[in-house]
């Protein structure tokens, strides 16, 4: 494995940890705000910046992923693509949403992110050996069980995905009283 690979497995990891514990303070924001101005205030910001942060999220996810499989020669197994399915679309609608100022867009990004992070966890869960792994991924590259790297003990790139979609499920649905959204 070449440095920059190395890097961007404990760079990349450093961020899923990132967006999986700003999705924390999120929600923990969310149930302080009404008693406290200062949660209040960074709830109406990442709702100001909403496509901005699903922006920032989907397109180090999409790109991180692209790197591991097209330059690392990490090969994907089928549930990876289908997190991939469900991530890389939301680039795109973020990007849109973000030009034409949509706010609705939100609802176009949180049906994709639930199901990317319901595959994400079922595949965490087939790493972790939780669950079984039925073989059917095998037969068409790596098996989902197996893992290209792990960094910290437990992060993946399926806990990697993961971390991302909840990030952007949060972002884009905790509501915060003193914000003006669109419906």
């Amino acid at each position: 494995m070449d440095g920059l690979t190395a890097f961007l497995e404990t760079a990349t990891s450093v961020l899923a940890l990132v967006a999986g514990a700003g999705a924390v303070l999120i929600v923990a924001a969310r149930v302080l705000a009404p008693r406290l101005p200062i949660a209040a205030r960074l709830g109406g910001r990442v709702v100001a910046w909403r496509a901005e942060l699903t922006l920032a999220v989907a397109g180090v996810s999409t790109l991180g992923s692209l790197y591991f499989s097209e330059v690392a020669d990490y090969v994907p197994c089928r549930l990876c693509w289908y997190q991939r399915i469900a991530m890389y679309p939301i680039a795109v609608v973020a990007v849109v949403a973000l030009i034409r100022r949509d706010g609705n867009a939100r609802f176009y990004v949180a049906p994709m992110a639930l199901v990317g992070a319901g595959i994400s966890g079922y595949h965490y869960l087939i790493e972790r050996g939780v669950l079984r792994d039925t073989e059917s991924c095998g037969l068409f590259g790596p098996a989902c069980a197996d893992v290209w790297f792990e960094e910290f003990g437990f992060v993946t790139l399926a806990f990697m995905a993961l971390a991302g979609f909840v990030a952007i499920l949060v972002v884009n649905l905790v509501p915060f009283p003193a914000s003006k959204e669109s419906s």
